[in-house]
C-alpha cells in the first residue's frame, strides 16, 4: 500500500514537472540551459576529471551537448550510456564525436555497444557523471523518468555525480513530498542556472 502511494505521488509529480517544463518554452529552456552549462564548466570537479560520463539530451531535457564538446576540447574522455535491454543497467562507451552515434527505436541517440570502446568504472580514473532528472532537491535526491537506470548506476559509482536541473523545476525537499524510498540515492552536486549545491563529499 505504501509503495503504491509512493508510485502514485511520483506519477502526479512527473506530470506536474513535465507541464512546467513545457510551459518554459524553447527559449526559456535554452536560456536556463546556457546558465547550467556555464556553471558545470566552472566546477573544479569538471576541470579535474579525466573522464566525463554524460547523458545526451533528448527533447526538452537539459542540454548536455555543449558540456560534452567542452570535455572533448579539454582532452577528456567522454562516454555515453547504452541501456542493456531487459535490465536496469547501463554500460558506458567512449565516443569522440556526435557523428558516431546511432538512433534507437525510441529516437534517442546512443553509442554503438562496441567492447573495444567500453569505459569501465572503478578504473582509478577521476570521473564525473552528469545525471538527468525531472527535478532535484537540496539534498541531492532526484525524480527521474521511472526506468531505474540511474538508481542502479549511482549505487556503484564512486566518482562525482552531478545532477542538472532548471530552477523552474527545482524541488526544495522531495522527502517531504513522500516520494523518496530506500532505492533512491542522491547525487553529490546539483547545478541549476542559479546555484551550485554540494550535498555530499567531493
Amino acid at each position: 500500500m505504501g509503495d503504491a502511494t509512493i508510485d502514485e505521488r511520483k506519477r502526479e509529480l512527473r506530470a506536474h514537472l513535465k507541464r512546467l517544463r513545457r510551459e518554459l518554452g524553447e527559449d526559456g529552456r535554452a536560456g536556463a540551459d546556457a546558465g547550467i552549462e556555464a556553471n558545470v564548466l566552472a566546477l573544479p570537479e569538471f576541470a579535474e576529471a579525466e573522464v566525463l560520463l554524460a547523458y545526451l539530451d533528448f527533447g526538452p531535457e537539459v542540454r548536455t551537448r555543449g558540456i560534452i564538446q567542452a570535455a572533448w576540447d579539454a582532452g577528456k574522455v567522454v562516454a555515453l550510456p547504452w541501456c542493456v535491454p531487459g535490465t536496469h543497467e547501463m554500460r558506458w562507451y567512449r565516443v569522440t564525436s556526435f557523428d558516431a552515434l546511432v538512433r534507437s527505436k525510441l529516437g534517442v541517440e546512443e553509442p554503438m555497444p562496441d567492447a573495444a570502446n567500453e569505459q569501465l568504472l572503478g578504473t582509478g580514473e577521476r570521473m564525473i557523471a552528469i545525471v538527468p532528472g525531472l527535478t532535484f532537491d537540496v539534498a541531492g535526491y532526484r525524480l527521474g523518468y521511472g526506468g531505474g537506470f540511474y538508481d542502479t548506476f549511482l549505487a556503484t559509482f564512486d566518482g562525482v555525480s552531478v545532477g542538472l536541473c532548471r530552477e523552474a523545476t527545482w524541488s526544495q525537499d522531495l522527502s517531504a513530498e513522500g516520494i523518496i524510498d530506500a532505492h533512491d540515492l542522491p547525487v553529490r552536486v546539483v547545478v541549476t542556472e542559479g546555484r551550485t549545491v554540494r550535498v555530499g563529499p567531493s
